[in-house]
């Protein structure tokens, strides 16, 4: 008797379960993506406004150079002077206080983030400004 066994391994992958699994997981990141705060800092972003906005002559200026050197007004100081000197500048005005973030290019991003965290705890508006 020839009785044959058959035991042949198919070598065919299904992907209908391959498109599902794809499909589950473009719904799943959709849905998360919309949780994720978008404006997570306190920035003023450019745009046009009819609203009166305090001249840029007036507001506080802080630089930072490439060397993480911070300047308030032209006075060199630390990030934890800078951080006092904000906070009361912050009480002693009337209204929200704005000051401009000015950045070297090349200046590292830790450093722009900093002052950006100080503008977040004193309840302050930093406008970051762009290259000329």
């Amino acid at each position: 008797m020839g009785l044959k066994k058959r035991n042949k391994v198919s070598a065919e992958f299904s992907m209908s379960s391959l498109t599902d699994i794809i499909f589950l997981l473009l719904i799943f990141f959709m849905l998360t993506s919309s949780l994720v705060a978008p404006n997570a800092l306190n920035l003023k972003l450019p745009g046009s406004s009819r609203a009166n906005t305090t001249a840029s002559t007036q507001m506080d200026r802080v630089k930072i150079n490439t060397a993480g050197r911070f300047y308030l007004n032209g006075g060199r100081m630390n990030i934890d002077l800078l951080e006092k000197e904000l906070a009361s500048r912050a009480r002693r005005s009337s209204g929200k206080y704005k000051f401009i973030i000015e950045h070297a290019k090349g200046t590292p991003t830790q450093h722009v983030v900093a002052v950006m965290n100080i503008a977040l705890n004193i309840n302050a508006d930093g406008v970051l400004a762009a290259e000329k």
